[in-house]
């Protein structure tokens, strides 16, 4: 098994608190899959709006956070020379479902599986759960830029 810390992460996604939604990869194998992890806090900044009373992770976080495995995965896809600088953009998200909640408390378990490249577009698909249980499915498409 192949795990990457969040010091390794911070150097293959541009992203930051508290928009980074990856706190660690368990599994990876470049060009086929990965597995991460996303540990839902309380003190996460949307649960002061959605909702206070009873906070539920947005669904749309969740895809999210697909998104930004997907990101790690065509980082490590890339030999090193090309994958410095570049960023994947998400730019299509298809068949996107929500099963269950996310609540404070969670981990969530996000596994992503590389489809194809086509023209410079690259195809996932995504699944989120916690504890066994999906809580969101959707097919990704981003495409990397050197910006």
């Amino acid at each position: 098994m192949n795990s990457i810390e969040i010091q390794e992460i911070f150097k293959l996604l541009p992203h930051r608190y508290p928009f980074l939604l990856i706190d660690r990869v368990i599994d990876y194998e470049a060009d086929k899959h990965i597995s991460a992890l996303k540990n839902v806090s309380v003190n996460e900044p949307y649960f002061q709006g959605h909702f206070p009373i009873k906070p539920v992770m947005p669904g749309v976080l969740q895809i999210e956070a697909i998104a930004q495995a997907t990101g790690i995965l065509g980082a490590l896809s890339t030999p090193i020379e090309e994958a410095e600088n570049r960023i994947y953009y998400l730019i299509g998200v298809d068949k996107a479902r929500f099963k269950r909640q996310v609540v404070p408390g969670d981990q969530l378990l996000i596994e992503v599986d590389f489809k194809n490249v086509k023209r410079n577009f690259w195809m996932f698909k995504g699944r989120v759960s916690v504890e066994g249980k999906t809580s969101a499915v959707c097919e990704i498409m981003c495409t990397p830029r050197n910006d």
